[in-house]
């Protein structure tokens, strides 16, 4: 599955006082499934869960995920939606 951003949401990823997020987007090449089954992973293996989805018209989805912060959480490292 390939996920690419947004030209809003170039940055990898942004955070909050209380929250860390990462955009992603979903091509319509990708199933309902197949995104479900790449959010859980996302969810259980990184600790993230989900904001909001947008549908839009063209089959794509915008997809925000969001994880509280820690005191050790820092920023998301450069690299962190590499293989996404």
């Amino acid at each position: 599955m390939t996920a690419s951003a947004t030209p809003r949401d170039t940055d990898p990823g942004f955070s909050n006082e209380e929250y860390d997020f990462l955009p992603l987007r979903l091509p319509r090449e990708v199933s309902r499934v197949t995104a479900a089954m790449r959010l859980a992973i996302e969810a259980e293996f990184g600790g993230w869960e989900l904001s909001r989805v947008r549908l839009y018209t063209d089959g794509s989805r915008r997809v925000l995920l969001r994880r509280k912060r820690t005191k050790t959480s820092g920023l998301l490292p450069p690299d962190a939606t590499k293989g996404l």
